[in-house]
């Protein structure tokens, strides 16, 4: 089992910063794939990173490619989402996930890949 929480959220102007953490307990953090997600109002919960286990290779939905890294620190059981030159449009609930291992090969990039949520963390970009 694996809990997660998410903290950084905020109000923040547009073209602003945020830095975004999820720090995990439980099993062996380096043998999970993680993963943010996000949900606008009334939109589904979409993806938006992900970083492997096995080699910490990252994967990203096209809208946030060049604005977002995600990182993580294995020694603090802890992922990370740095979100800059945000838009109004990143407005929305951001959820951290998990799951063991995970493809060698591909990114985790569906909801239903993932096991472990957090229980998310509002991010607000006013223009």
């Amino acid at each position: 089992q694996v809990q997660l929480v998410e903290s950084g959220g905020g109000l923040v102007q547009a073209g602003g910063s945020l830095r975004l953490s999820c720090a995990a307990s439980g099993r062996i953090f380096s043998t999970y794939t993680m993963g943010w997600f996000r949900q606008a109002p009334g939109k589904e919960r979409e993806f938006v990173a992900t970083i492997r286990w096995s080699d910490a290779g990252t994967d990203y939905t096209d809208s946030v490619k060049g604005r977002f890294t995600i990182s993580r620190d294995n020694a603090k059981n802890t992922v990370y989402l740095q979100m800059n030159s945000l838009k109004p449009e990143d407005t929305a609930v951001y959820y951290c996930a998990a799951r063991l291992r995970g493809g060698l090969s591909y990114f985790s990039r569906g909801e239903s890949d993932y096991a472990y949520w957090g229980q998310g963390t509002q991010v607000t970009v006013s223009s």
